[in-house]
């Protein structure tokens, strides 16, 4: 029998990984997406559109709708930079702080038994592999741009 391909393994992990991730969500009636997008404005808040739907790998125009919904929460302003009307920057406002850090309680909950069988270095090296990988793959899409 022939071992599966990496690329089917960690395909059907981010399929099963996001169903999970989605029902944790699902309580604080946030989307994977949206949840994401918070998590990027809390690293650097007042983002553009763009520049926060290719920090959250979607699409500006998926973007607009989640921003959308996270202006209608509350979660979120958004504000026209000066002297660039049509650069419309986006904040996290305390409420979407708050909002963010109960997900973060379900989303490590998934993480915990994501990892419930590896040990401390298991995990440590799984998370550095992970993220070279993505380097390695990235890298080759910048290059061909």
């Amino acid at each position: 029998m022939t071992e599966p391909r990496l690329s089917y393994l960690i395909g059907r992990l981010e399929r099963v990984l996001r169903r999970r991730l989605t029902a944790a969500l699902d309580p604080a009636g946030l989307t994977l997406p949206a949840y994401t997008a918070l998590s990027v404005l809390r690293a650097q808040d007042g983002l553009s559109n763009a520049q926060l739907a290719r920090r959250s790998l979607v699409t500006p125009q998926s973007m607009s709708e989640v921003l959308g919904l996270l202006v209608e929460l509350g979660y979120v302003r958004r504000r026209a930079e000066p002297g660039h009307g049509r650069v419309i920057r986006t904040e996290l406002t305390a409420a979407g702080r708050r909002a963010l850090e109960g997900c973060d309680r379900a989303v490590d909950a998934v993480e915990r038994e994501l990892l419930s069988d590896l040990g401390d270095d298991e995990s440590a090296g799984l998370r550095e592999a992970l993220l070279r990988c993505s380097h390695a793959l990235e890298h080759e899409l910048v290059e061909r741009a």
